[in-house]
């Protein structure tokens, strides 16, 4: 049986376990990589979703891939959880140490291998900066499309767990559009590669499968990416709306044009109000929406599309239009789309970044309710999102220092996910499961679908260590989230009855 699966141990016996994990870590690892102290350990307690907290057992900070086998080899015989962990910039408790396991730290697997500018591709190590690989291809002209918010900080082995978007992904794809490659390690320290460089790999496609895995099939050590020419321009629309209805089929009327901006990004009032006060982009304060719509291309191609979305766009309801006239201002006009958390973490001790998708036509309903539930809950909460495909980043504002506004900002972000799949949805985008989204990973699917991903992981992972307790719901706690509901006067969906 994993360490998982047991009863928590007592202080004596988890100071022994730790002793024990210590000195079998530092066989393989010299001194300075392994931190077993309180002091050392605290930084790697969360991730971005701060609500939720544990310090793990051990850190290990290898620093190449011959030390990475070592330590999952002895985590194995040990029967030890691993946690893979990069820069930690993820939403959904993803990289939340198990406190009775190893933190496996890729943060030293930083050196981009080598770029290819003929075949356009880059070879990284996990632990690389996910704007580090564009500023490395630039001088060929080329780039590294997916653009999560956090890219100054998030690295490509996190976004490979996650298959992170960004504000380019509507017309570029996610990571998982953008990966030819991913090679690393097994939970029993053997190495695997999934994909290739060729068109097509030899065998089972299993890049897919282990791209948005979260770290629970294998542990990520280089990854082969995409590189595509940088246009030659790149000019951005950003549109004011009087309410978010009109915004919102705004967004549906450009795509039903045919066309695909390079990126198409709304906020609401609120968010507008918190990223001006902060960076002064030159949002309009007194829209109830924007939205930002790019496109990019030759200067002609710029042009023809600009006008054609400036026309979708008045037709829709905007009642004020402005272009970026250079790439100072385009940069200014993302500027605030792309610092939007941090802008939040300005105005409110904590918040819960959520992270659902819908289709298209529902955007103005997903807002409405979502409204309606401020007031439910007692909590405030600003959109964005990446209104091209329709994935939603609600910003639910709340101290975590108060259990009973935590208490309600959980139910509150519960309810969005929830409502998201009522319209048709899903419950993460790109943000992951993690922690945060057990809960709805039992209302979005059916006991035989989570026991099929349960049997994918065991697949790769038969104890169940890498990165356990996450991502897939026991068939018990999805029988306890059901009976929750009743409990609180809520009919459960019918994929719930069925626990």
């Amino acid at each position: 049986m994993s360490a998982s699966a047991t009863q928590a141990p007592s202080t004596v016996q988890r100071q022994a376990r730790q002793s024990q994990v210590a000195r079998r870590l530092l066989e393989v690892l010299p001194a300075h990589a392994v931190l077993w102290h309180q002091e050392d350990t605290t930084p790697y307690e969360c991730d971005g979703l701060t609500a939720y907290r544990e310090r793990p057992m051990v850190v290990a900070l290898p620093e190449n891939e011959e030390q990475v086998a070592a330590v999952l080899k002895a985590c194995h015989a040990l029967e030890v959880p691993v946690v893979a962990r990069g820069a930690g910039t993820g939403l959904s408790g993803g990289a939340l140490p198990h406190p009775e396991g190893v933190t496996l730290s890729l943060a030293k697997f930083n050196q981009i291998i080598r770029i290819d500018p003929v075949a356009r591709t880059a070879v990284v190590q996990a632990g690389v900066r996910n704007l580090a690989i564009s500023e490395a291809a630039a001088p060929y002209g080329l780039y590294y499309a997916p653009d999560p918010s956090s890219q100054i900080a998030c690295t490509i082995g996190g976004n490979v767990a996650e298959n992170s978007g960004g504000v380019h992904c509507l017309k570029y794809g996610l990571t998982i559009h953008n990966v030819l490659e991913v090679r690393g390690f097994t939970i029993e320290g053997e190495p695997i590669t999934f994909g290739g460089e060729a068109l097509d790999a030899p065998g089972l496609d299993l890049l897919p499968l282990v791209i948005g895995s979260e770290g629970m099939l294998a542990v990520t050590t280089e990854v082969t990416v995409k590189l595509v020419p940088k246009p030659q321009l790149a000019r951005c629309i950003m549109a004011s709306f009087p309410d978010v209805e009109s915004a919102g089929e705004a967004v549906a009327e450009v795509i039903a044009a045919g066309i695909i901006p390079a990126g198409l990004e709304m906020m609401d009032k609120p968010m507008t109000a918190a990223v001006e006060d902060f960076v002064h982009a030159g949002y309009d304060l007194e829209a109830a929406a924007i939205l930002l719509c790019e496109s990019d291309g030759t200067p002609e191609e710029v042009a023809e599309e600009i006008e054609r979305m400036s026309e979708v766009l008045r037709r829709a309801g905007a009642n004020a239009i402005a272009v970026s006239q250079d790439e100072a201002e385009r940069l200014r006009f993302w500027s605030g789309r792309k610092n939007a958390f941090p802008a939040s973490g300005r105005i409110s001790p904590d918040y819960m970044c959520m992270d659902s998708t819908i289709p298209r036509k529902r955007l103005a309903d997903i807002l409405r309710a979502i409204e309606e539930m401020e007031g439910k809950y007692g909590l405030r909460c600003a959109n964005v999102f990446h209104a091209g495909d329709g994935n939603l980043h609600p910003l639910i504002l709340f101290d975590a220092n108060d259990p009973d506004q935590l208490h309600r900002a959980e139910l509150f972000g519960a309810d969005i996910l929830e409502t998201s799949v009522a319209m048709g949805g899903t419950v993460t985008g790109e943000h992951g499961v993690g922690v945060e989204k057990l809960n709805s990973m039992c209302v979005q699917f059916s006991p035989e679908e989570n026991a099929l991903m349960r049997e994918i992981k065991h697949a790769f992972d038969a104890k169940e260590l890498l990165n356990p307790g996450k991502v897939v719901p026991t068939l018990q706690r999805c029988a306890e989230y059901g009976k929750m509901l009743v409990r609180g006067g809520r009919i459960p969906f019918p994929e719930l009855s069925r626990f």
